[in-house]
């Protein structure tokens, strides 16, 4: 799990408008955009923060800096891992909604098959999408900020279990506050798609 990843939210009113197979093309043309691009954000892009990107389709994207991930997909994939480790002494109904939280971001499910695209975004060719980690509808959006507002005022609970059961002190994710950061970033992300009618896509670098 070396990879990078970096999420942003995209105005589906002008991702939406092309074909799906122009559409992955369309947001990396807008990424890469010379000397004005995402991809040459600032270092010290602040964690917790939304950057607009420049170049001239800059505003119809935002890329989310999540806090302590320094841009990596580890910290993600740990966030799995230990709810693995946890969910099964979590409340059901916080079980039932981190796991359509999670399986619906970046976790692959309890039978490793959860996807995390929806059918039809960019296309349905894999062979097409290299580098796509997640995406995610406006439809889609709303229905995981729906979910995490309802297990936002839960999380606390779990504090007990996870110190208990998924706890790795110095390891990734390995502490219960850190595992709350990630999610209280990932709905931050949901929380102001949502907001904007726009869609979450999760690309590597």
């Amino acid at each position: 799990m070396g990879l990078d990843i970096s999420v942003m939210i995209a105005d589906w009113s002008w991702l939406g408008e092309v074909h799906p197979r122009e559409r992955l093309e369309r947001l990396r043309d807008a990424w890469y955009a010379d000397e004005t691009g995402l991809w040459r954000r600032e270092e010290s892009a602040v964690e917790g923060e939304w950057e607009q990107p420049g170049g001239p389709d800059g505003a119809f994207f935002d890329i989310y800096e999540f806090r302590g991930t320094c841009g990596s997909f580890k910290a993600h994939f740990w966030a799995g891992h230990r709810w693995e480790r946890v969910r099964e002494h979590a409340d059901p109904e916080v079980r039932t909604g981190l796991d359509t939280l999670l399986c619906g971001l970046i976790w692959d499910g309890p039978d490793g098959e959860a996807p995390h695209t929806d059918p039809g975004f960019f296309t349905d060719d894999p062979t097409l999408f290299y580098g796509v980690l997640l995406a995610r509808s406006p439809d889609s959006v709303r229905e995981l900020a729906a979910t995490w507002e309802q297990v936002r005022p839960r999380l606390g609970g779990l504090r007990g279990a996870f110190t208990e059961h998924a706890a790795v002190p110095g390891a990734r994710v390995g502490h219960f506050d850190e595992f709350t950061d990630l999610m209280e970033d990932w709905g931050c992300v949901l929380t102001e798609a949502t907001r904007r009618g726009w869609g979450v896509v999760g690309l590597s670098e």
